[in-house]
């Protein structure tokens, strides 16, 4: 028969728990309604949507004193612990979404006219995973399921793709002059917020790992790529340099745009005064990788000119140009590209890229 302290406990944790679920069905019909709105051009719903967010602020706040409480009267250990700590990020997250709804309300009360049809497919397609994976994630959280979190995980990260289709959209429709600009920069910003909501899909579903396994999220892994003009020497020197000095922080690939037939063999013995084997490396054309160039977070050209060779990027593709030569002896380049790489990881990962 549990004690009347552990009676209290398990009380404290299911108002918890419920406050969890309430706010948890707010927040997923206030994007239903804010999506609605826009769609609708409902400028009604759009306001109630608004005013409604007040209420889910008050229910974020009531969820962080619950949980502080609970921590103050119980000093929990073990589960107890890691599931209110859990939920005390978690509310900073609720509190986000319904921010993001009550933005894209507010931009449902700018718009002129509904949207187009083909941005209007977009929203649709956005909206209606969002929601899934938003619905999915706090299940998974409320349940403990880490099944359902795992999997939540893997289609949140395919979708993010989605949203160069609806930038591209976008850029038709203003190349068009279909619609006034500040309607379409208010379906940007809708776009924006439920690409938002995925995102904190993913970090709801990062806890629940963590309650149910201890599992702390990672460290992102980050894919590079140097590019060059012949990928006979400098990037291909910066790639495996790159692998060497911190191969837990990233995968690394160097590609050019005019290449050369194998590394230049002056490289080669240079990197080899260094403990870096290109032996068996051979140039890549850049050509080659441009399809699959979303895969890549970043995107390091040498000399300005590599903007125009890599050309239009994904959006969620960044790139940085340094100002290498890469004709220079080895030896300088290397004396060059180093401290900037070292630089660039430690801002990527912290002081413990490795």
């Amino acid at each position: 028969m549990p004690s009347h302290y552990e009676e209290r406990l398990q009380r404290d944790l299911n108002w918890i728990q419920e406050l969890v679920g309430v706010v948890g069905l707010a927040i997923t019909k206030a994007i239903d309604d804010a999506v609605s709105a826009v769609m609708n051009l409902d400028k009604d719903l759009a306001a109630l949507t608004v005013i409604g967010d007040y209420t889910i602020n008050r229910q974020t706040r009531e969820l962080d004193r619950l949980c502080h409480a609970f921590v103050a009267r119980h000093l929990p250990s073990a589960g107890h612990l890691r599931y209110v700590s859990a939920v005390l990020r978690l509310t900073i997250g609720l509190e986000r979404i319904g921010d993001y709804a009550a933005t894209i309300s507010r931009t449902a009360a700018q718009l002129s006219t509904q949207p187009p049809p083909i941005v209007a497919r977009d929203i649709e397609t956005m909206s209606e995973h969002a929601r899934r994976m938003l619905s999915e994630s706090l299940r998974s959280f409320q349940q403990r399921d880490v099944s359902i979190a795992s999997a939540t995980l893997a289609a949140a990260s395919q979708f993010t793709r989605y949203f160069d289709k609806v930038f591209a959209d976008l850029v038709k429709e203003g190349d068009a002059h279909s619609r006034p600009a500040n309607d379409l920069f208010a379906l940007m910003a809708t776009f924006n917020r439920l690409e938002r909501v995925i995102h904190q899909a993913k970090n709801i579903c990062e806890e629940t790992l963590f309650v149910a396994t201890g599992k702390q999220k990672g460290e992102k892994v980050f894919q590079i790529l140097f590019v060059d003009g012949p990928n006979n020497g400098a990037s291909q020197l910066a790639e495996h340099f790159t692998r060497k000095a911190f191969p837990q922080s990233g995968r690394y690939r160097s590609a050019g745009w005019q290449c050369t037939e194998e590394v230049d063999q002056g490289w080669v013995r240079f990197a080899q005064t260094v403990g870096i084997d290109l032996g068996k490396s051979w140039p890549t054309p850049l050509s080659t990788l441009q399809p699959q160039i979303d895969d890549y977070q970043l995107v390091i050209g040498f000399g300005k000119e590599s903007r125009e060779h890599v050309g239009r990027l994904p959006f969620h593709t960044t790139m940085l140009t340094w100002d290498v030569d890469t004709r220079a002896e080895p030896e300088v380049v290397y004396r060059n590209l180093t401290p900037r790489i070292r630089e660039l990881m430690e801002r990527l990962r912290g002081e413990q890229a490795s």
